[in-house]
């Protein structure tokens, strides 16, 4: 097993993704450090992991706090001995568009992706550091934070941040060998579950059954078990040269993100005033102007599924 003698935290691993995580971790032989909100999950996370022959523990705290990022790694050390890879997975969801988003749905979303990667990472990198291990960290982006996303402000500056900081950490990290990237997925969730247009994937899926090849192949939509295959080989020492990245998957589909560039590079004489702008902006820049949000092809008519009933 590519993990054996690893020892993993994943936060946010009681369900969906991030127990698809903690779980593909274990079953290539890293003891988990399973963490979640609730007790009665974070205690079932841990018992399918068992089942399956693997080794893990709960620890029951939100995100977010220094004090949590302590008590996931003390609770890695002592129970396993040590710490070599830390998947930043907890998230929340408050959506709403601008003008109707709260002060504290904002905050509360900022708190537990952003700084709750950072205070995880930081207390995970101090410790490898400071033991000479050449550590993983892989932080859970998100599509809404590589090109945004109505009603999502609070969760766009949040995932593009993780992105952001991940670039720096590999530049910081480097040089003690530990290793910084993002995972992009795209998968059935509970968030995705509510979309009318993936309302046949999530189907297939409560029922056990292939999703489409429309979204596996097409819009590289998976199951959470897809996405984990990514997070474990990250984790492992083949990835050893592969940080600062951006990785996105999702059904059948592989992707490297770019990291920003420009598009269109120009120059005036004696800089760009007012009236030089607005006579040549619209033929220097404004045809290479870029998207924003995604843009999904059609459903095909066999997979299409009425709204919801109000």
């Amino acid at each position: 097993m590519s993990l054996e003698g690893k020892v993993a935290i994943v936060t946010g691993s009681g369900r969906g993704l991030g127990l698809a995580y903690a779980q593909e971790l274990a079953r290539q032989g890293a003891a988990v450090v399973v963490n979640d909100v609730d007790a009665a999950t974070a205690d079932a996370g841990v018992a399918t992991i068992e089942a399956a022959g693997g080794k893990a523990v709960a620890v029951v705290a939100p995100v977010g706090s220094t004090e949590t990022a302590k008590k996931l790694v003390a609770a890695a050390v002592e129970n396993f001995g040590r710490l070599d890879i830390l998947v930043t997975n907890a998230g929340v969801l408050r959506d709403t568009v601008l003008w109707k988003m709260s002060d504290e749905d904002f905050d509360l979303v900022i708190n537990v992706h952003l700084r709750g990667t950072f205070t995880c990472v930081r207390e995970a990198a101090t410790y490898m550091r400071e033991n000479s291990i050449a550590g993983r960290i892989i932080c859970i982006g998100s599509p809404t934070g590589q090109r945004g996303n109505f009603g999502q402000t609070n969760y766009a500056a949040a995932k593009a941040g993780i992105v952001g900081m991940v670039r720096t950490w590999a530049l910081e990290l480097k040089k003690a060998g530990i290793t910084a990237n993002a995972v992009i997925p795209v998968a059935a969730t509970a968030m995705t579950a509510t979309v009318p247009y993936f309302a046949a994937a999530v189907e297939a899926d409560a029922a056990g059954d292939p999703m489409p090849a429309f979204f596996r192949h097409d819009l590289g939509f998976g199951t959470s078990g897809d996405v984990a295959g990514l997070v474990a080989y990250l984790a492992s020492d083949a990835a050893a040269g592969v940080t600062g990245q951006a990785i996105g998957i999702g059904g059948d589909r592989l992707q490297l993100w770019a990291h920003p560039e420009p598009v269109v590079t120009a120059y005036h004489d004696e800089g760009w005033s007012y009236e030089a702008l607005e006579a040549d902006f619209p033929t220097v820049i404004g045809g290479e102007l870029q998207p924003v949000g995604e843009k999904f092809p059609p459903l095909p008519e066999e997979l299409v599924r009425p709204a919801p009933s109000a």
